[in-house]
């Protein structure tokens, strides 16, 4: 479609069991909307919170300095404010009391219209077993995989 995506966090599905996936809006500055077009984040140990004005907060989401920007540079670190609507939120509060629940950002993108949007998993840590059992799962898919495609090509 008209979707151009920035960056994912890929590890987030190695780590967590991702329940449900929202979408969200950021709030951002001119020289993090630039940098972003030029594929300059990371979204490897973010996550997010509601604080107690009931809004979204994005945290440790690195999003480099644009190196031409003359004026008002951005902190890579800053906590940022997502947008969503109230309902939905509200929606989340409730999901989130829930425990071993937590709202983690699995990718950044831009959208048709040119807006920067970021897409947030709903997610339950996995146990170690669990992560081998989905090493182990993936494993033999690409072994399947293989065995096809030679078995196609005789």
């Amino acid at each position: 479609m008209g979707m151009k995506i920035v960056c994912q966090n890929k590890k987030a599905y190695h780590d967590y069991h991702i329940d449900a996936k929202f979408e969200a809006g950021m709030v951002l500055s001119g020289p993090e909307v630039k940098s972003l077009r030029a594929g300059k984040a990371n979204l490897k140990d973010g996550y997010v919170q509601i604080d107690e004005r009931g809004e979204l907060r994005m945290y440790n989401v690195h999003i480099s300095q644009y190196t031409y920007a003359t004026h008002n540079p951005n902190e890579p670190m800053r906590a940022r404010k997502l947008l969503m609507h109230k309902r939905e939120i509200n929606k989340l509060i409730g999901k989130l009391k829930e425990k071993g629940l937590a709202l983690i950002p699995l990718k950044i993108y831009f959208v048709e219209n040119g807006k920067a949007k970021v897409e947030l998993g709903l997610a339950r840590g996995k146990k170690q077993y669990d992560k081998r059992a989905s090493i182990k799962e993936r494993e033999s898919d690409r072994d399947l995989q293989r065995v096809m495609r030679r078995n196609s090509q005789d």
